[in-house]
């Protein structure tokens, strides 16, 4: 339809207009206004003289258009619509749901109603007769297929993994093979299967060799006088083969860090960091779940286990020579912001704000004016009070100046001006990702799957994707000593690392020479406001199955040091530090503690933590099982009662909702003790709000806790 306008105004482009029903699937439906061709004065559509008045020259035509979105439906028709969907009204559809679809179902589902079997055999001497009606929708059908299948072996190949068979992928080779058999398609299939067998192969040779590789970065550590049992020093002191890590300049050091990062974070599946994956690794025999993202979590534990282990180093060092340490760590990290790699300059900063370095007074009191100043300046960057705003207007900035790359270029080529990387904390990404599982449900009313949600996303891992294609224009050569000195650099358990501080500089009265910075937050505040569109549209909903976004990304202790409850007297606030690493895999790389989100996305009003004045909050509840002590997250409001949370609870955790009344409710308060949520009690007010929220569900009748209290 044409409309014309007065004068132009800034009116958006797309507005929203509302919801529209088909077929049971839900269309969020918008009107797009384009400009159409504007007329000079006199000249008519057709490009003759026609006589008009001046006037008209200030007014311009628009043409608006409806626009269909797919919002909620069955898996069945959410399949159907990569096929027969409108990719001009809607071109996000099939990137979000085959970035996504892991969430709500597996890629076996998808091929079994994607793939249409195959035309039966011709009898002998019959020759194909194609008519203009149905043959020609059923080729039609086969192209769209195909070139879905196209983007999804290209995009997501790691969908087909499932050795040894691999059978989806010969589901796909199948179909490729009477549909498209000599389409790029094909080859791309026939490609990744033998790329998948000879990865198969060389970790079966991995397998078949003997473990004589060397341990972990760190693992050989030797003797520390006065350290608990298991750290191991000798008498001397440190003993390390060839040069340490800070032996090394700080341009070598911060470039070679940045390497490491660069390759990691290219490696990231974008599909593992959603929150509905990332909250499995937990689970028993999940110990394979987001390789990927591990192997970045064991990277950022390694560089936080460095700067503490060489900056705590032996006992014996003078204030002044550790203060030479901590500067140069500070200048590291300077390097590694000039880089833009954020992920190490994340991991430096955590450390150098753990409690084992920070309540070092005498040695910060000998560190210079100017690296100090430079440690108060990086440290903004992550911030708690502003939500880490500024590391994502950095990062904003950088995605704003990217021009066009080309999708295949290598790894360490540099095809374009513009400044290389950045490399993200991909913490950041990761709570995003964890709060939308948290706020958002996975069901809406009638049993249509929020596809909403998935797009939302699928924004999310889109920018993750694009840092990614930004990271290829990084052009850096390994330094094989300084790789080595980081693989030997020893590393201390957060036991070790407290009790060595404690050595270096055992409690004193007072901390005034430690470097002001914020406060951590608490596990779990107030959220500042409630869903709206998305709550509205699913009366009943549950939100999604995530770890819980405010203990960091690791559901089950407080990340706070075992010591921090006991800090030296008068010594000033801990910040934000990091769990220091122990022998085993952490699971958090969110390691400085809770980190809230602030989501700038369109619809529904995500909950953000940090907001003391709203009606909701994110609380987290375990079941007290054999099972473990495995959290989930749910949205509390307050207007739930202590049966609607129950029952929420326990569908998280898939327990039979029927068995709701056989289960109390108790908040898990500080010094080992409980509080008892009566059954008909509104949780949000009867819940202590100055404990964590974290609760556990009890079977009725069963062994009660000797510390329990109820409210009064």
């Amino acid at each position: 339809m044409e409309r014309t306008a007065g004068r132009e105004l800034a009116l958006a482009p797309l507005q929203d207009w509302g919801q529209e029903t088909e077929d049971g699937a839900v269309y969020s439906v918008s009107l797009r206004r384009q400009r159409s061709q504007r007329w000079s004065p006199g000249q008519g559509p057709g490009g003759g003289e026609v006589p008009r008045p001046a006037a008209c020259d200030a007014f311009l035509h628009y043409r608006t258009s409806k626009v269909r979105a797919l919002r909620a439906a069955r898996l069945e028709r959410l399949v159907r619509e990569l096929v027969s969907g409108d990719r001009a009204q809607d071109p996000g559809f099939v990137p979000a749901f085959l970035a996504t679809h892991r969430a709500f179902v597996p890629t076996a589902r998808v091929l079994a109603l994607l793939l249409p079997p195959p035309p039966p055999p011709l009898p002998p001497g019959v020759e194909i007769k194609k008519t203009e009606g149905r043959d020609l929708s059923f080729n039609q059908n086969l192209r769209a297929v195909v070139s879905v299948l196209g983007s999804w072996l290209r995009d997501h190949p790691q969908d087909f993994r499932d050795p040894p068979a691999h059978s989806d992928l010969s589901s796909v080779r199948t179909f490729l093979g009477w549909a498209a058999p000599l389409g790029a398609e094909a080859r791309e299939a026939e490609k990744l299967l033998g790329q998948l067998l000879e990865e198969a192969e060389h970790a079966q040779e991995e397998e078949a060799q003997p473990q004589a590789r060397a341990g972990p970065p760190g693992a050989a550590q030797t003797p520390c006088a006065g350290c608990p049992e298991g750290c191991s020093q000798e008498e001397e002191g440190l003993v390390q083969e060839g040069p340490e890590l800070l032996d090394f300049g700080v341009d070598e050091v911060a470039e070679q860090l940045t390497l490491l990062d660069v390759e990691l974070f290219s490696r990231v599946r974008p599909c593992e960091c959603l929150g509905s994956v990332w909250s499995q690794r937990d689970r028993p025999g999940a110990a394979g779940v987001a390789p990927t993202v591990r192997a970045t979590v064991t990277q950022f534990n390694t560089v936080t286990g460095c700067v503490l282990g060489s900056v705590l180093g032996p006992p014996g060092l003078a204030a002044p020579q550790r203060a030479q340490r901590l500067e140069k760590w500070i200048r590291i990290a300077q390097r590694c912001r000039e880089l833009r790699n954020f992920s190490s300059l994340r991991a430096i900063l955590s450390a150098l704000q753990s409690n084992p370095i920070y309540r070092l007074k005498r040695s910060w009191g000998a560190v210079s004016r100017e690296p100090l100043s430079t440690f108060r300046k990086l440290s903004q960057i992550f911030s708690d009070e502003n939500n880490h705003l500024s590391c994502r207007e950095i990062l904003s900035q950088e995605e704003a100046t990217e021009g066009p790359q080309e999708e295949d270029t290598p790894l360490g080529s540099l095809p374009s001006k513009l400044p290389p990387g950045p490399v993200p904390y991909l913490g950041t990404f990761l709570t995003d990702l964890i709060m939308l599982d948290t706020a958002l449900p996975d069901m809406l009313e009638g049993d249509l799957i929020n596809f909403e949600k998935r797009r939302k996303e699928w924004e999310i891992l889109a920018r993750i994707q694009q840092l990614q294609r930004r990271c290829r224009s990084y052009c850096l050569s390994p330094h094989p000593p300084v790789l080595a000195a980081l693989r030997a650099q020893r590393q201390l358990s957060e036991e070790q690392s407290y009790h060595v501080s404690r050595v270096i500089e055992p409690p004193a009265a007072s901390c005034p020479s430690s470097p002001r910075v914020r406060r951590r937050i608490s596990l779990t505040k107030r959220l500042s406001a409630k869903l709206s569109r998305e709550k509205g549209s699913s009366p009943g909903g549950s939100p999604g199955d995530p770890s819980s976004p405010t203990s960091s990304l690791s559901p089950g202790s407080p990340p706070s040091s075992p010591r921090s409850k006991d800090p030296p007297p008068g010594s000033p606030p801990a910040s934000p530090g990091p769990q220091v690493p122990s022998t085993k895999l952490p699971l958090s790389p969110d390691l400085p503690g809770p980190r809230p989100l602030a989501l700038s996305l369109s619809g529904p009003c995500i909950p953000l933590l940090g907001q003391q004045g709203s009606e909701a909050r994110v609380i987290r509840v375990s079941i007290d099982n054999d099972h473990g002590n495995l959290y989930r997250s749910i949205l509390l409001t307050s207007q739930d009662k202590a049966p609607s949370v129950v029952q929420r609870a326990l569908q998280k955790h898939n327990v039979a909702q029927p068995w709701a009344h056989d289960y109390q409710l108790f908040q898990v308060l500080p010094g080992d003790r409980e509080l008892l949520i009566p059954d008909n009690a509104n949780v949000f007010y009867a819940m202590s709000p100055a404990a964590p929220g974290d609760f556990m569900l009890r079977r009725k009748g069963g062994a009660r806790h000797t510390n329990s209290v109820s409210p009064t």
